[in-house]
């Protein structure tokens, strides 16, 4: 299959997961929904890899290094992305998430040696401008304790999955394990830290079909996709840009589809973020 076809499905499972993850912490604590999700993203990738027979290909060292960069660049950054949802409309943590092809730029200039320009600088500025926006924009006008924490932990959020995405590029995975490896290690420090932070509740026949969704189709199969798509591409630069189309596909299904009222200063601050980012190319 072409990496247009793996790029359009992942746009449209991620660009409904902001919506279906705030329905479902409306109901389940954060590290609970991470937890459960996960396991079944690795259950799913564990079903795929044992089929295709490939569990015994990674080393322990790869399987360390896929373990590392599962806490950090999917367990963090989930957790701080829940954390935020919670707290903010799925518009507004969307927005603020896709700060992370920004932090790319940001974590590349030490780690990878690459140049801080004026043009980076400029990007930095506009996704600045476009933060403020959102914390203080919003449909209420106000700036409230929970938004600021939820706003900040999105941050935070962007950054752990920038760092991840920069740690990631100097490794060559196979992606069906290193994924099914990152999620089951997600689930597990999701389980150590709901037990520790969290009173679990028993979810609903409609909640378990929401994290059975969550965990397999948008954590394992669009993950997956994606990582295919980059792979696939002949034109990095040109599949990566399709990534931009899901916070517009994850503010039309909040609004349309979950009845959320569309802030204000959602499209200003959507622009100003992705024309930074896009500055970059």
């Amino acid at each position: 299959m072409s990496s247009n076809f793996y790029a359009a499905v992942t746009v449209v499972l991620w660009g409904a997961m902001p919506a279906l993850a705030k329905d479902l912490l409306n109901a389940l604590p954060p590290f609970e929904t991470l937890a459960i999700s996960s396991l079944f993203a690795f259950l799913f990738l564990f079903a795929v890899n044992w089929r295709a027979r490939s569990l015994k290909r990674l080393s322990a060292e790869e399987t360390f290094t896929a373990a590392w960069l599962g806490f950090l660049g999917l367990f963090l950054y989930s957790a701080f992305f829940y954390y935020g949802l919670a707290r903010m409309t799925s518009q507004e943590a969307c927005i603020l998430n896709y700060l992370w092809p920004l932090m790319i730029v940001l974590f590349s200039c030490p780690i990878l040696g690459e140049p801080l320009t004026r043009r980076k600088l400029l990007a930095v500025g506009m996704s600045f401008v476009g933060i403020v926006l959102v914390m203080f924009g919003g449909i209420d006008e106000s700036l409230s304790q929970e938004k600021f924490f939820g706003a900040l932990s999105c941050i935070v959020a962007a950054a752990c999955y920038g760092l991840f995405s920069v740690l990631n590029k100097r490794r060559r995975l196979e992606q069906k394990l290193a994924m099914m490896i990152i999620w089951g290690t997600t689930a597990a420090c999701a389980f150590i830290a709901g037990y520790f932070f969290e009173l679990w509740l028993v979810p609903g026949v409609g909640q378990v079909i929401g994290l059975l969704w969550l965990g397999v189709v948008i954590n394992a199969v669009a993950y997956l996709t994606w990582a295919l798509a980059l792979e696939t591409t002949t034109n990095t630069a040109r599949t990566a840009n399709l990534a931009y189309l899901v916070p517009i596909l994850a503010i039309f299904i909040s609004t349309f589809a979950f009845g959320e009222e569309l802030s204000p200063a959602v499209i200003p601050a959507l622009v100003l973020i992705i024309g930074g980012i896009l500055i970059n190319k």
